[in-house]
């Protein structure tokens, strides 16, 4: 895309809520260039208008934002930001929306008619932006599978006869190896395509740390647990990690490595701010992780819009451990990877599909 400011359709069936985004969005810098209260409106006036970008309100009559953005992307592909209420009930929708073809979601604090927008302008705005340059190609459960489906079928089966004192190593995976994972926008689809592609058996335990909000860590622990062969579970204060385990760390909080004893790891979830702009951080997880972890180390910088994360990429490269990025071509919005590669503490950068193969090894 070129520099000039992106061209937005605002949809939402409060009149209230389409005048104070479209607000926010051009105080930003932002063009609005049409808005539609429902879904079925939306679909004419994305056509007329062919923006860059489209904030989709998830409940709404006649046709909600999950069926608009089916519509939508077999129709007028267009990259979607979806604004959804800040509940339990709105990640189920919201996540249902991102498997329609949507790029990421943006919480409205406060429910589906919030003041609460206001306090976070800069932050929609930014979003807003990031969505814009958005490679469709990227995004939905279509990709994931047919993904998911070819890595499956290219994939080394690991050794029955590979062992340690701890179990089986899986794939190559070093034993007691652990596992930190961080991304933000697109990333829902790039962490689940990472982990389904993981061995179940490998001796493999970690941390995934996604720019969420706390009422949708939950759902996104529940919806990786399904898609892999590893235990997954949103983190709580004094968990245990051990072998083939995961946990994703909870919205608004930070999360912590406190310690690495007899193969597991301990958790400690953290609820102050840090000075990283963002809970839960990367960079929180990850300068733990270099204290308080002895045994192999790998970590993952995913797509995501910002820099978080190129402070934790050092602290791991400091202590010897494996870090891994994904390319430009792959990612949804490649800030975080961009960021933690101009480091020099990146040892790999990989396509997304390849970084399950990286992990195990595979790729150095």
């Amino acid at each position: 895309m070129s520099a000039r400011a992106p061209r937005t359709v605002v949809v939402d069936d409060s009149r209230f809520m389409r005048g104070l985004i479209a607000d926010i969005l051009e105080s930003g810098g932002v063009e609005v260039v049409g808005e539609a209260a429902d879904g079925r409106e939306a679909l004419d006036v994305v056509a007329d208008a062919d923006p860059d970008v489209v904030t989709m309100d998830v409940e709404m009559p006649e046709m909600d934002g999950i069926e608009a953005v089916e519509r939508l992307m077999a129709e007028h592909p267009t990259p979607t930001l979806m604004l959804s209420a800040y509940t339990a009930e709105g990640a189920e929708e919201t996540f249902a929306a991102l498997d329609a073809g949507a790029v990421d979601f943006f919480a409205k604090p406060g429910g589906e008619v919030s003041m609460g927008v206001s306090r976070m302008e800069e932050q929609l705005v930014e979003t807003v932006r990031s969505v814009a340059g958005a490679d469709l190609s990227r995004a939905g459960r279509q990709r994931r599978t047919e993904a998911a489906t070819a890595a499956a079928g290219s994939a080394t089966p690991a050794s029955p006869s590979a062992s340690t004192a701890d179990g089986p190593a899986g794939a190559g995976v070093k034993p007691n190896t652990t596992l930190i994972i961080g991304s933000s926008t697109g990333g829902p689809d790039a962490v689940e395509r990472v982990v389904s592609a993981l061995p179940g058996d490998a001796d493999l335990r970690g941390v995934v740390v996604q720019h969420m909000p706390e009422a949708f860590t939950g759902r996104f622990a529940n919806r990786l647990d399904e898609a892999c062969g590893l235990s997954v579970r949103e983190a709580e204060d004094g968990m245990r990690l051990g072998r083939g385990e995961l946990a994703v760390a909870k919205g608004g909080h930070h999360l912590e490595i406190t310690n690495a004893r007899n193969g597991r790891l301990r958790l400690k979830v953290i609820d102050e701010e840090r000075g990283e702009g963002v809970r839960p951080s990367v960079n929180v997880t990850m300068r733990s992780a270099a204290e308080a972890v002895d045994d192999p180390l790998i970590g993952v910088i995913l797509t995501g819009m910002g820099g978080d994360g190129s402070d934790g990429v050092q602290a791991l490269s400091r202590v010897g451990a494996r870090v891994l990025a994904q390319d430009e071509d792959s990612c949804v919005v490649y800030g975080m990877p961009k960021r933690a590669a101009a480091t020099g503490a990146v040892d790999s950068v990989l396509p997304l599909d390849d970084i399950a193969a990286g992990i195990a090894g595979e790729r150095a």
